[in-house]
C-alpha cells in the first residue's frame, strides 16, 4: 500500500517543545572549537620533533666518520621513528581537525592527502594503531640491533606491548569492517 502525500506528517525541523533547549544544543556544538587550541598544541610538537630530526641528522652528518654500521643504523632508526611520530603527528591534526572540528575546504588543493577524501573516525583509529604499530617496531628493531643495552625484563615488555598493538589494531580493524558491512545491509 502506497502512501500519498496528504498521508506523509511533516516533523517541524525545531518543535516547540524543544526549542528551549535549542540554546543548549548550540553551546554544545560550539564546543568542539574548544579543541582548536589543542590541534594548535600538536603543530607545535611537530614543530619540536623536526627540530629534533634536524639535530639528530646533524649529529649523524657530524660523526659519520667515527661511527660503526650499528651506530649509524640506530641514528637512521632514530630519524625513521621521528619522522613516524611526525606522520601520526600529521593524521590527528588534519584528520581530527576535519573530523570534530571543522572541514578545512581544502578541495582544490593540489597537494592535498589522498586519505583525507575517506576519512572518518573509524578510518582514523585505525590508521593511528597501524602508526602506532610502525612506531613500536622501530622500537623493537632498535632494541634487537643493540641487546646488550636493554635488561631482558624491559625487552619482554617492549615484545608485550607491541603485541597488544598488533592484537588491538586488528580488533579494531575488525569490528570497522563488521560495523562498515552492517551499515551497507542496513541501507
Amino acid at each position: 500500500m502506497q502512501n500519498s502525500a496528504a498521508d506523509e506528517v511533516k516533523l517541524p525541523t525545531n518543535p516547540p517543545k524543544f526549542r528551549k533547549f535549542n540554546l543548549f544544543g548550540r553551546l554544545i556544538f560550539w564546543s568542539r572549537w574548544l579543541q582548536a587550541p589543542l590541534y594548535l598544541g600538536l603543530i607545535i610538537a611537530q614543530g619540536i620533533y623536526a627540530y629534533q630530526f634536524i639535530k639528530e641528522l646533524f649529529h649523524l652528518l657530524i660523526n659519520m666518520g667515527t661511527l660503526d654500521e650499528t651506530h649509524i643504523m640506530l641514528s637512521v632508526l632514530g630519524l625513521i621513528d621521528v619522522v613516524m611520530i611526525a606522520n601520526l603527528l600529521v593524521m590527528v591534526i588534519i584528520g581530527g581537525y576535519e573530523i570534530f572540528v571543522s572541514r578545512l575546504y581544502i578541495e582544490d588543493e593540489a597537494d592535498k592527502p589522498e586519505w583525507l577524501d575517506h576519512v572518518n573516525a573509524g578510518t582514523m583509529k585505525i590508521k593511528l594503531a597501524v602508526a602506532l604499530i610502525g612506531i613500536s617496531s622501530i622500537h623493537l628493531l632498535k632494541t634487537f640491533i643493540n641487546p646488550a643495552q636493554t635488561p631482558d625484563n624491559v625487552v619482554m615488555w617492549q615484545v608485550i606491548i607491541h603485541l597488544t598493538f598488533v592484537i588491538s589494531a586488528l580488533i579494531m580493524a575488525y569490528t570497522d569492517r563488521l560495523m562498515t558491512v552492517t551499515h551497507a545491509e542496513h541501507k
